[in-house]
């Protein structure tokens, strides 16, 4: 089935304009047609997302990404469950070897609730109980994940605010449990994040070869 990202806000890592050197965002649609060497569509219906390490950011980071996000916010108790599932190849990783993958966003701030990385060939995560934490443990999800094998990621979210992650690669799943948002959360809003956000800062001594690319090949997100 063709992964449909027509909707969605795309962050690339391609300049607004030749005066504006922040990270260009345009829907999936608009991307797939003019940015055919950051967004393509492949020959089975997945979607190739490539994000150089060295290009444009938004104003608050020197770290580049090809990442999608949903193009509106959500409260907790809109929906009984919010659902985020990815299936995602990474087919090449910066030479920090460590790339965000799936986030779940709030607004008008900086500090996800839950963030999920692939790191050196695992895939961590760090969760913010409550909204004025600090940043969070970083905590095993799946150990083996090697660069170029597919591998799922959920993440689930109750109008209760109890969050869960859960992985599988190679027949091998891994799960966070429950994690239970406390009610700092409760008047936030929320969206969700994926495909690939480096987490290296580039510099003017970066190559340009440098990079992360990922094969999306499946996506579900839903609010039930």
């Amino acid at each position: 089935m063709s992964v449909n990202i027509d909707r969605l806000t795309i962050t690339t890592p391609v300049p607004k304009s030749t005066s504006d050197p922040t990270a260009l965002e345009l829907t999936g649609a608009q991307a797939l047609a003019q940015l055919p060497k950051i967004i393509a569509r492949l020959d089975d219906g997945s979607v190739r997302f490539t994000a150089p390490t060295k290009g444009a950011s938004s104003k608050s980071t020197h770290r580049t990404r090809c990442e999608w996000k949903e193009p509106s916010y959500w409260s907790l108790t809109s929906a009984s469950k919010h659902h985020n599932h990815q299936t995602l190849t990474l087919s090449k990783v910066n030479a920090a070897q460590k790339v965000v993958i799936s986030q779940l966003h709030v607004k008008d701030d900086d500090s996800p609730v839950v963030k999920v990385f692939w790191n050196k060939g695992k895939l961590t995560y760090g969760f913010r109980r409550s909204y004025n934490q600090s940043a969070p443990a970083s905590v095993t999800l799946l150990a083996n994940v090697p660069l170029g094998a597919a591998f799922e990621i959920i993440l689930d979210v109750t109008a209760k605010g109890v969050v869960t992650l859960a992985a599988t690669c190679n027949g091998t799943t891994g799960s966070s449990g429950a994690l239970q948002m406390d009610s700092s959360w409760n008047s936030r809003t929320f969206n969700f994040h994926g495909g690939v956000y480096n987490q290296v800062d580039y510099s003017d001594d970066t190559p340009a070869s440098d990079g992360s690319v990922c094969i999306i090949s499946a996506l579900a997100l839903g609010h039930h």
